[in-house]
């Protein structure tokens, strides 16, 4: 039988294990892997579109990164995964500061046992929903230092964000910390995914942490207000990556925007 750490329930699907799991970690339970195979006897595809995933996340990291950037958090990291985000920041610059910030133990615990010896990389215990509590323990923990440019990931979190917690005015709190010259990149389940895929995902998840708020691409793009958007704006994964990549039945858009 399966073990699970204090805090964690291995019979409720956890997104970052799901994502683990078709990433082809072994950091997930049963009850992750029934959620991912279901989504992959509709969409096969998903897990190739899990690695677009990871692909854009190093590629906005590095677009921020050789633009002078040099600290970064990354909000609902998920389970490690090579290259991570500092990996790829320090390509550019050793120095570089990284923050991986979730709010699953399970995450929280790998991070801190990759990190352990890191200088100027650490792991926080937060949850997105509450921008303050993360943002007031960045700064006052010197982890990150707000008068200067920040690259913020938010890569496969903001769809677990439903309406009546606020994703814009969460997305506008972060906005309003980071200094001139940061940037901030971000992917979203869009409603234009396969029907059958969203009905099933939506079944399988509902109540747990990895219930899913499927939105069009104008709707995510308005979270974003008060940012400049990149070229060629909120759009499926594959158009940020290669134009000759295919389509999936589940549709991610991603996104990159800076703070002039």
């Amino acid at each position: 039988m399966e073990r699970a750490p204090r805090g964690v329930d291995p019979t409720t699907p956890n997104s970052a294990r799901v994502y683990d799991y078709l990433l082809g970690g072994k950091d997930n339970y049963e009850v992750d892997r029934a959620v991912a195979r279901r989504m992959l006897s509709i969409a096969p595809d998903t897990r190739t579109l899990a690695w677009f995933s990871r692909q854009f996340l190093v590629n906005a990291v590095q677009l921020a990164a050789e633009a002078g950037v040099r600290q970064f958090i990354d909000l609902g990291a998920g389970i490690p995964t090579s290259p991570n985000v500092h990996e790829v920041a320090r390509k550019t610059d050793p120095s570089a500061r990284v923050v991986y910030v979730d709010f699953d133990p399970v995450v929280y615990a790998h991070c801190n046992a990759l990190l352990a010896a890191s200088d100027g990389v650490a792991a926080m215990l937060g949850d997105v929903r509450r921008p303050d509590d993360i943002l007031d323990r960045l700064a006052s923990g010197k982890l990150i230092d707000f008068d200067e440019p920040v690259a913020i990931t938010l890569v496969g979190v903001l769809h677990f964000v439903m309406d009546d917690e606020h994703p814009a005015e969460i997305v506008a709190r972060f906005r309003d910390a980071m200094a001139p010259g940061s940037y901030l990149a971000f992917t979203h389940g869009s409603d234009s995914s396969d029907p059958e895929f969203i009905s099933q995902s939506s079944a399988d998840t509902a109540k747990s942490s990895a219930q899913v708020r499927y939105r069009s691409a104008a709707r995510v793009a308005s979270f974003f207000d008060g940012f400049d958007m990149l070229d060629p704006g909120v759009v499926p994964l594959q158009r940020w990556l290669d134009d000759d990549l295919p389509a999936t039945r589940l549709v991610l858009l991603g996104g990159v925007v800076r703070k002039a």
